[in-house]
């Protein structure tokens, strides 16, 4: 029960409906006990099966209440027979009874009603805090996990939260109440019955018990195979281009199929045991009832018994009150141990540690002044560094270009400077300080990041631009679009700026998704740019809209240009060449060429000598 338990703890805010819960479900179960202990009683005197009374009764204590509340319903019910006949007493009776049953499940609606609040408020926080979680996590850990099984926590596991957990609160809360209030009034009419019950019923919970453990495993299993079916379905439709190309359509079906059997296994597996609850609990209770039935006669047939005939079919009718709640509170236990599989894979996410958490004494740096300096740091993302004692420092005002071939440490560099990764040796430090000592939000503002592929969301061109950038104007909006030269094509679109772009941007063209990136980076304005291979997708004629964008945009401000295409550096101030991690050359493009080295070998096999 520890994952249910850490689970409600997101229901705290919201108690107060939980109290109204609490309160209206005590008064349902009074009111449903009562509805069943003013009927009851009275039947034998209405059809003369029982004596008259004609004298009220006294009240002798606790232990009497039982037998004082019948004999007075029995008194009341003999004036109204001996005054006005048996028609108002039944009169009586019916509506004495309307009245109970009515009171009982309007209190049973109201406390649904309440409870509704606090099941959509937690769920909803339950997404929002899961959501941020996933959110503000580095992105190693992305690098390990599947889209797809962030998607099945974030929906098929806080609908099962919801299903499981939630909708079992109130049956936790009205179902033991309505027992507890039935069995006092059994235990006041007898005691030996009641503890007769008391035995069976222990049985019972440990044949379920025993079940439920099985269905909580088989849980688990189906919940990390639909994080499978949604990952396969993610990664198929996004990827349809190259699965068509490459005529694997059948090899992805194949392992479509593989995954949607075992999901189809699971579940079966799942529904039986959770299907069992019902019929299972109810066959127990048919058991208890019949062994009552045989202990309970023997008792009314002994002549000493203080258990008369009417108050052994009062029991009865009180026993069935309970066989629903003890149904409903078996299937609950079901349901719980089916959600404690979604529970535990939220739980491990919200306790996952971000290793790249802001220290303490971090401070917001709001400018950037003199340099930043990279100093003898080394880096692996696994078990191999990908950098080795890697220095380097950039002034103020200059643009660094970082060139190689592919696996030399580039891209790392990007990673490393904007703090989506941690080092594992060195420092890399701006005007003095170490990143790490600097909040990342902070840190983050500092820089304006353009990459190879273009990040955009399916909404307006204007709301792309202005990501994460607030309180700018139509017009500045449009000069940062001039800069990137996409002022031209955004205004011959429909709607311009408010023009929705599709699902990641596809109803533009590469170029043009490519400079939306570079608009939202001017607008930004950042001091330190950095930009990673930001033309190497594109088509000549792109390129160069793209390039001169670029050029425009680095003026006056300090850039780090990670560069394939070697023709779009050759006005860096240093140009760095990287292999295996290392530095094996720098200077300008014109030292470099002269050299004869690596970086002259580079440009030569791009025909650009």
């Amino acid at each position: 029960m520890q994952n249910f338990k850490r689970i409600l703890i997101y229901t705290y805010p919201y108690k107060k409906y939980a109290f109204l819960n609490i309160l209206f479900n005590i008064l349902y179960a009074v009111f449903n006990v009562l509805s069943v202990l003013a009927f009851i009683p009275v039947l034998g005197i209405l059809f003369n099966t029982s004596e008259k009374v004609s004298t009220p009764p006294k009240y002798d204590g606790f232990e009497s209440l039982s037998n004082y509340t019948q004999e007075s319903l029995n008194y009341k019910v003999s004036r109204l027979i001996e005054s006005g006949g048996a028609e108002d007493a039944l009169l009586l009776v019916s509506g004495l009874t309307l009245f109970l049953f009515f009171f009982k499940n309007l209190f049973r609606y109201l406390a649904s009603y309440f409870i509704v609040f606090l099941q959509m408020e937690t769920i909803r926080d339950l997404r929002n805090v899961l959501f941020q979680k996933y959110i503000n996590l580095p992105l190693p850990f992305f690098s390990e996990k599947r889209k797809g099984d962030a998607i099945s926590r974030i929906t098929a596991d806080i609908n099962e939260i919801q299903a499981s957990y939630l909708s079992t609160l109130e049956t936790l809360v009205r179902e033991p109440l309505t027992i507890i209030f039935t069995l006092i009034s059994m235990f006041l009419i007898s005691a030996k019955l009641t503890l007769f019950v008391f035995i069976l019923l222990p049985v019972s919970g440990l044949i379920i018990s025993s079940i439920s453990k099985k269905l909580k495993m088989s849980s688990l299993l189906l919940q990390r195979e639909n994080s499978s079916f949604l990952s396969i379905i993610e990664e198929s439709l996004s990827s349809l281009k190259i699965i068509k190309s490459f005529t694997a359509e059948n090899l992805i079906i194949k392992k479509y199929e593989k995954i949607v059997d075992n999901l189809y296994r699971l579940t079966t597996s799942v529904w039986q045991r959770k299907l069992l609850a019902s019929p299972l609990s109810e066959f127990l209770g048919t058991i208890t009832i019949v062994a009552i039935l045989w202990f309970g006669g023997r008792l009314v047939l002994t002549n000493n018994s203080d258990l008369q005939p009417q108050q052994f079919f009062a029991y009865i009718g009180l026993f069935y009150l309970i066989l629903n709640p003890s149904k409903a509170i078996s299937t609950a236990f079901y349901a719980i141990q089916k959600g404690n599989a979604s529970a535990e894979r939220i739980l491990e996410i919200l306790d996952t540690e971000n290793p790249l958490k802001d220290i303490d004494a971090a401070i917001d740096k709001t400018s950037f002044d003199s340099e930043i300096k990279v100093d003898n740091i080394s880096f692996k993302y696994e078990n191999d560094y990908v950098l080795k004692d890697f220095s380097l420092t950039i002034p103020k005002g200059k643009m660094i270009a970082l060139v190689g071939q592919s696996g030399s440490g580039k891209s790392t560099i990007a990673n490393l400077l904007t703090r989506f990764y941690d080092i594992n040796k060195g420092s890399i430090s701006i005007d003095g300080v170490d990143i790490k000592n600097i909040k990342k939000h902070s840190l983050r503002q500092l820089e304006g990041l353009v990459t190879q592929d273009s990040i955009l969301f399916n909404d307006s061109i204007k709301n792309n631009i202005t990501l994460g950038i607030e309180n700018k104007t139509d017009d500045e909006i449009i000069e940062a679009a001039k800069i990137a030269n996409a002022h031209e094509f955004i205004k011959d679109l429909p709607n311009g700026y408010d023009t929705n772009i599709g699902d990641s941007g596809n109803k533009l063209s590469g170029g043009q998704k490519q400079r939306l990136s570079i608009a939202r980076a001017v607008l930004k304005n950042p001091p330190i740019m950095i930009l990673d291979e930001a033309t190497s997708a594109l088509d000549t004629e792109s390129e160069k809209l793209v390039q001169d964008a670029l050029e425009k945009m680095m003026q006056n401000r300090t850039s780090i240009v990670i560069a394939h295409r070697l023709s779009t550096i050759q006005k860096a101030d240093l140009i760095v060449v990287m292999q295996k991690g290392q530095i094996v050359e720098q200077g300008t493009h014109e030292e470099l060429i002269s050299k004869k080295g690596t970086y002259k070998k580079l440009v030569e096999m791009q025909s650009l000598g």
